[in-house]
């Protein structure tokens, strides 16, 4: 009775050590997993046609597109968030997404912030208004107007040195509406590239006035801590332009190459 007893205690801490091993490795091979794969968590502000915008309740646009190829090419799921624009670099300081995928230009004061990957692409800063606005025929015109723009932008800095009198927006197609509405703004400096599209799209009685006043390359922010994932982007987004990718996604939105 006792040998029986031996032999049971036995053949049951032989079966718990066999369990605990294949336990460890399920345990490892998930972990290796998610090494490999996982999501690519990517942000913008989500109101920013054609580049990054809602439709039907889902985030699409140049820079969602773009986003998800990347996240394709470095093997990981892509995962598209939103968040508001004034607050989006302490949101990746803070490490609620990887990368911000959003057209945000490159600029020494973002710089000290976080790093951005090469330039995806560049744009000018464009001055609009509304179609029976002939006041305004040139950026020396702007000085003591009222000009809308989109709060944090390069584009508020910008029309400071006009104006005292800057209205800020959460989306640049609010502003260029109200461009439309008497007494409510003189001009909007905005993306030359978004401003045509929303004439286009939105059917706007709106006009640009002259050439863009500056250009802006925009890049990829990532956190400064984060030097593997800057490197592998950018890996990333050299191949996309080579294999021809790129290009396919920015003819959909803009009938052209863009990159170049």
């Amino acid at each position: 009775m006792l040998k029986k007893s031996i032999y049971v205690m036995l053949m049951g801490l032989i079966l718990m050590s066999l369990l605990a091993a294949c336990g460890s490795k399920d345990k490892e091979s998930s972990a290796s997993g998610e090494e490999k794969g996982g999501d690519f968590v990517f942000a913008s502000s989500g109101l920013y046609p054609p580049f990054n915008y809602s439709d039907n309740n889902k985030l699409v646009g140049f820079d969602v597109e773009i986003g998800t190829a990347i996240a394709k090419e470095l093997g990981m799921n892509p995962k598209p968030v939103t968040n508001p624009w004034q607050t989006i670099i302490a949101a990746l300081q803070a490490e609620k997404f990887d990368a911000i995928i959003g057209s945000m230009a490159i600029t020494d004061e973002r710089l000290k912030e976080v790093n951005f990957t090469d330039p995806y692409y560049e744009s000018g800063a464009q001055v609009f208004v509304s179609e029976d606005n002939d006041s305004i025929k040139s950026v020396d015109d702007l000085k003591g107007k009222t000009i809308g723009v989109v709060v944090s932008s390069t584009f508020e800095e910008n029309a400071k040195e006009y104006t005292d009198d800057v209205k800020t927006y959460d989306s640049d197609v609010t502003a260029l509406q109200d461009l439309m509405v008497k007494g409510r703004l003189d001009a909007v400096i905005t993306d030359q590239l978004v401003g045509m599209y929303a004439i286009k799209e939105n059917n706007l009685k709106i006009k640009k006035v002259g050439e863009p006043i500056y250009l802006d390359q925009m890049g990829i922010a990532i956190s400064k801590e984060d030097k593997k994932l800057l490197e592998d982007v950018n890996k990333a987004l050299n191949t996309l332009k080579e294999n021809g990718k790129y290009g396919e996604i920015s003819e959909k939105y803009f009938g052209e190459d863009i990159s170049k």
